[in-house]
């Protein structure tokens, strides 16, 4: 049934109004040339069993990554995902992606969220939370705001080379409208942040690292902080790679100001459809300068436990000119998505994750090693390192996507034209011992 929202009469008076005779003369600014002469070239409709074999047929062209073996994170990441978690969440009470704007009304929603924050704080070893971001990139981004807004004396910000490209792409499109400079920190010989290149800038408002770094190598966050901390500056940390923290020592340990994350790796399949799980964490200090929303615990009136939401330094609840961000909206679904998964795991759990991530990483390169691969970087890492790959390589990594249904690495040349026939390698928990030898055996 077509929907007219508007009358003849209706359309009659809005021409009166705007002094055209037709719906086409609104259009007649439009060069003739870049009008249509013959109508769009649309298909007729199809029932609703015929389109169905239709969508079948097109989405059937593309890879489907649980019918492949994938040896690519690069940011997202493989995990087996309990089914209790997808069970929960799909939940019509959890099905939401939203805080209702009367959040006191819907308990549940809130404590929710607490329960995410603080989750999220015990992880990072930070003291808050917010109620989370869009991805990785974007609260990273908010991160390097608060930097500069901090320190109103300088107008860059130091950011490594070796973040996640994308992520640096999204902090000069957040900052560089706003008249500041992103400068990035270059990379040494082992694949690591150059320290002494950071402590050689000057009029720099702070520092964001991200370890493991997009090459996988594991940086040294206690150097940064304290040349951060020689130069008065906010010292900032991201990953992209969550699991990892259940082996090393998190960023608050390290003296973090503020720390910005990828969530995707706790419970959130990399086929949901495009968002991430943006965390950003930080020190009391910083309460007042996250974006976003912070829900808080309290009592009520009869004694019992409640939960509000406590600051909201966002333009929908305060001044325009006042807000702290005008684009932070929370993914919610995705954070109580991520709030299930880290309590069905515990934290011993995310240990024996992150352990076996760790050992089948081990494994993988050496395997690649032995079938004629060099090692590039020498460093510890997490669950994704850098070969150099010997010659031929690149024509039998397609090959072993179309006939073996395996992507064995992603090319690093396109973000670094330095490291040619360099491939970027992970394992998780989801690649097997005999899936690692196959791959080890196929490019020998």
């Amino acid at each position: 049934m077509r929907y007219l929202p508007h009358t003849q009469d209706d359309i009659a008076q809005m021409l009166a109004k705007t002094g055209h005779e037709s719906l086409d003369d609104l259009f007649e600014t439009i060069p003739d040339e870049l009008k249509t002469k013959d109508g769009l070239n649309i298909p007729e409709a199809l029932s609703e069993w015929d389109l169905n074999s239709h969508m079948e047929q097109m989405a059937s062209a593309n890879i489907a990554c649980k019918n492949y073996t994938c040896f690519i994170g690069a940011g997202s990441y493989d995990h087996y995902i309990p089914s209790i978690v997808p069970y929960l969440i799909s939940r019509q009470e959890f099905m939401t992606a939203y805080t209702p704007y009367q959040p006191e009304v819907s308990q549940g929603t809130l404590q929710g969220i607490y329960e995410f924050q603080t989750m999220v704080t015990e992880l990072l070893g930070m003291d808050i939370a917010t109620a989370s971001h869009y991805d990785c990139g974007t609260a990273l981004a908010e991160c390097t705001l608060i930097a500069l807004r901090k320190n109103r004396k300088a107008d860059k910000i130091a950011v490594s080379s070796l973040v996640h490209p994308s992520h640096r792409e999204i902090i000069n499109t957040y900052i560089v409208p706003a008249g500041y400079e992103m400068v990035e920190i270059p990379g040494d010989a082992n694949g690591l942040t150059d320290v002494a290149a950071f402590e050689a800038m000057e009029g720099v408002a702070g520092v964001a690292v991200q370890s493991p770094n997009f090459l996988g190598n594991i940086e040294d966050l206690s150097a940064f902080k304290a040349a951060a901390d020689a130069k008065k500056v906010l010292f900032i940390t991201s990953f992209t790679e969550a699991m990892a923290y259940g082996l090393l020592k998190n960023p608050g340990s390290f003296g973090a100001d503020l720390v910005a994350g990828e969530g995707q790796s706790l419970g959130i399949a990399k086929t949901f459809g495009g968002p991430g799980l943006g965390l950003l964490a930080g020190t009391k200090k910083m309460m007042r300068e996250l974006p976003g929303r912070l829900i808080g615990k309290t009592k009520d009136s009869n004694g019992d436990d409640g939960y509000v939401l406590t600051l909201a330094t966002r333009e929908q609840h305060i001044r325009r000119e006042k807000a702290s961000s005008n684009i932070c909206s929370n993914n919610g679904l995705n954070a109580m998505t991520a709030s299930v998964f880290l309590a069905t795991i515990g934290k011993i759990g995310i240990r024996e994750i992150a352990q076996q991530n760790h050992d089948k990483a081990v494994y993988l390169k050496t395997a690649l090693v032995n079938a004629g691969f060099e090692s590039v970087f020498d460093g510890p890492f997490f669950n994704e390192f850098v070969l150099k790959a010997p010659k031929g390589f690149a024509a039998k990594r397609a090959e072993l996507i179309k006939e073996k249904c395996m992507f064995a690495g992603v090319d690093l040349e396109s973000w670094y034209p330095e490291m040619k026939d360099h491939y970027l390698f992970c394992a998780t928990e989801t690649v097997s011992k005999a899936d690692i030898d196959q791959l080890a055996k196929e490019v020998q």
